[in-house]
């Protein structure tokens, strides 16, 4: 049986997946323009960047991400494992915002909550 997942996670994925899918397409968006012409400037990989949506998931992630961390957060704090570790846990959240590891490993342990 499958384990149920929150909504945040849920909406997580399903962004993760879709930014995932416009990186493959904005990869070979590059990669045909490449062949196009000498050198990518700045305006032309604005306008790929754009043309694939890549910029929409991209926010989209994000706000999935900071979603995700804001339920973790609420969540945990009923965990046995929070009390016992609530300064080292409390100091993981507070450096998300600074450390992009710390961010990305807070995503990772989210996941896992159920």
């Amino acid at each position: 049986m499958k384990p149920k997942l929150s909504k945040a996670q849920l909406d997580y994925m399903k962004a993760k997946t879709q930014f995932e899918d416009k990186a493959k397409v904005m990869e070979k968006k590059i990669e045909l323009t490449r062949k196009k012409v000498p050198e990518i400037t700045q305006e032309v990989m604005e306008g790929l960047v754009l043309e694939t949506g890549f910029h929409d998931a991209f926010n989209e992630l994000t706000l999935a991400e900071n979603a995700l961390i804001q339920w973790s957060h609420v969540t945990i704090k009923h965990e046995k494992e929070y009390r016992d570790n609530k300064n080292h846990i409390e100091n993981m959240y507070s450096k998300l915002n600074e450390d992009p590891q710390m961010r990305a490993q807070i995503i990772q342990l989210a996941m896992k909550i159920r």
